[in-house]
């Protein structure tokens, strides 16, 4: 399911997207490496460094959660998932690197892999628990409790997201270890069903009670390598071992989360030796900030990421409840200038053309090529929908200016440069822009569900390696009272025609199918420009001397996908 981001903004949606130009895999560089701050790449695609036994470290953390229940709307941030939920909550199926791809693999919650087959025109799930798994308690981890989550996702009010959930029609359980699901019909993601972004939860401790408020606030079970301590909301989130944890248990006492939302900021603290790593948003001058530490810190930069970076607009929202005002927009926004000045010095360099992310790449077109700008067309656009420039110089139609605002998360210096970019190209290209950010609270809980903006600059994140455009642009995913308000097409969105070729890549098992549905599907979006892709994102992990272990980032489940493995260096 994908996830949002506004700036240093993640939330949890459905999965998707790739990038225009070459795709680059994951890069370890030293802060030594970086010259006229652009990051040179060394051989290595991660760090491994022996450790001792026992000790803590403190990590920086950009943005703390507003909640710890996963399933519900408010576990939206996709920081929940790096510093809880990743470590706490067992899932069917773990993604991995394997070659030049990301995978879904059978986790160590399995027997064996997930068995599925087609009958008639339901599809029969057949899971196979590992007998030896267990939550914190001693009590076993069963098949009660993937009934008892997928019942909670498909008949929940406000859920987060209900993708492939909604198709459940039955779940059998013959016994402990064993979970039929049957859905009504097809769907390609399944693998992504108890897995990434929603997990299993114990039905013996959440059974007949208030789930949200049991979890919201933190919660005292797990089912993976570690436990929560404490949560000291606005100052920190300490992590324990799990000490009934079947597999490889912690190297370490405790990890401590320290909120600091301040990327510079934050960089001063990892510098003074207050933070031991960092997974900083890639702001403007995080690079050279990490060069200038020498050998005292190593970076890694992956651009083989989830994240995708766009501009979204309010399709139900004047000016841009009109296609041509969409599309003058799209001839007028320079966004090559854009991502060359914001990531230039990590290798991004090109515009994405696409709203698959370079997670999903294989599913990917290319058909926002097209717009690049060109005022001739822009202007000719606007004057065919009755628009015509005022003494201002700004578009005008039945006295009303083209103008909107935008909206993205308050204090941070990538988002705010792109906001002032985009307010000088636009300005001259006769809309009016005006800029009125938010905190991410307030962007994704109220403002964006409810569609009360015009224009937002957020991240969506590909939590699964699987395509899911359904989730942002399929009509069904508007939040309503239909859908108990869980759908995340903020935008309003209604492409004529998309709807049924998106349930086509849902639905369809065959991937060289869903590969040629994919492009049909991307193709209408690119046409009726419901929204403009700006770029991949990277990732980018700092660690410290003390810090050893196998370090890399998973663009799914966060730099933090194996925290048990990590340790203080030897």
């Amino acid at each position: 399911m994908p996830q949002l981001l506004a700036a240093t903004v993640q939330g949890r949606f459905p999965a998707r997207l790739p990038a225009a130009g070459a795709l680059l895999t994951a890069l370890t560089l030293t802060a030594t490496a970086c010259t006229s701050g652009t990051a040179s790449p060394q051989s290595e695609t991660s760090t491994n460094l022996p450790v001792r036994e026992g000790g803590s470290l403190v990590i920086g953390a950009e943005q703390e959660p507003d909640c710890a229940d996963w399933i519900g709307t408010c576990g939206a941030s996709v920081w929940g998932t790096y510093l809880m939920q990743a470590e706490t909550i067992p899932q069917v199926f773990d993604v991995r690197l394997k070659g030049k791809n990301w995978t879904p693999v059978p986790s160590n919650l399995m027997a064996s892999e997930p068995m599925t087959k087609v009958v008639g025109k339901q599809q029969r799930i057949t899971y196979r628990l590992n007998p030896k798994a267990v939550w914190s308690d001693g009590k076993p981890i069963t098949s009660a409790d993937l009934k008892y989550t997928a019942l909670q996702v498909r008949d929940g009010k406000a859920i987060f997201d209900k993708s492939g959930y909604d198709r459940i029609t039955s779940i059998d359980t013959p016994d402990r270890t064993t979970a039929v699901v049957t859905l009504k019909s097809p769907y390609g993601n399944w693998k992504q069903l108890f897995g990434a972004g929603y997990g299993v939860l114990p039905s013996h401790l959440l059974r007949g009670k208030d789930r949200n408020a049991v979890m919201k606030d933190g919660y005292t079970f797990s089912g993976g390598p570690w436990k929560i301590a404490s949560w000291k909301e606005g100052v920190s989130l300490t992590l324990v071992p799990n000490d009934r944890y079947w597999g490889p248990k912690p190297h370490l006492d405790k990890v401590t989360f320290q909120f600091a939302s301040d990327t510079s900021a934050a960089t001063q603290a990892f510098a003074s030796g207050q933070f031991d790593a960092l997974y900083p948003t890639p702001q403007l001058t995080t690079v050279d900030q990490i060069k200038a530490l020498g050998s005292a810190a190593r970076m890694q930069v992956q651009a083989q990421t989830g994240n995708l970076q766009a501009l979204w607009l309010n399709n139900a929202k004047f000016p841009f409840d009109s296609a041509a005002v969409r599309k003058a927009f799209a001839y007028s926004v320079d966004r090559e200038a854009i991502v060359k000045r914001l990531f230039g010095s990590y290798g991004v360099t090109t515009p994405a053309q696409s709203f698959q992310s370079p997670l999903v790449s294989r599913y990917a077109s290319a058909d926002f090529s097209g717009y690049k700008p060109d005022p001739a067309k822009a202007e000719r656009l606007m004057k065919a929908d009755g628009w015509a420039k005022n003494a201002s110089g700004f578009w005008a139609k039945n006295g009303k200016e083209a103008a909107f605002t935008v909206t993205s998360l308050a204090g941070n210096q990538s988002r705010e440069l792109t906001e002032q970019i985009l307010q000088s190209q636009l300005a001259k290209a006769g809309f009016r822009v005006k800029i009125k950010n938010s905190t991410p609270a307030n962007i994704f809980g109220k403002l964006a569900p409810a569609g009360d903006f015009q224009l937002g600059l957020w991240n969506i994140t590909d939590s699964f390696p699987n395509p899911t455009l359904s989730a942002t642009f399929s009509s069904t995913a508007i939040p309503s009272a239909a859908n108990d308000q869980s759908g995340i097409n903020f935008m309003r969105i209604r492409v004529p025609g998309l709807d049924p070729v998106l349930e086509r890549v849902d639905t369809e098992l065959d991937d060289t199918s869903r590969i040629k549905e994919s492009h049909r599907a991307e193709k209408l979006i690119a046409d009726d420009v419901p929204s403009l892709p700006l770029s991949a994102v990277p990732n980018v992990l700092v660690t410290g001397k003390r810090v050893g272990g196998p370090l890399s980032i998973n663009p799914v489940e966060g730099p933090w996908w194996n925290l048990e493995e990590w340790g203080q260096a030897k």
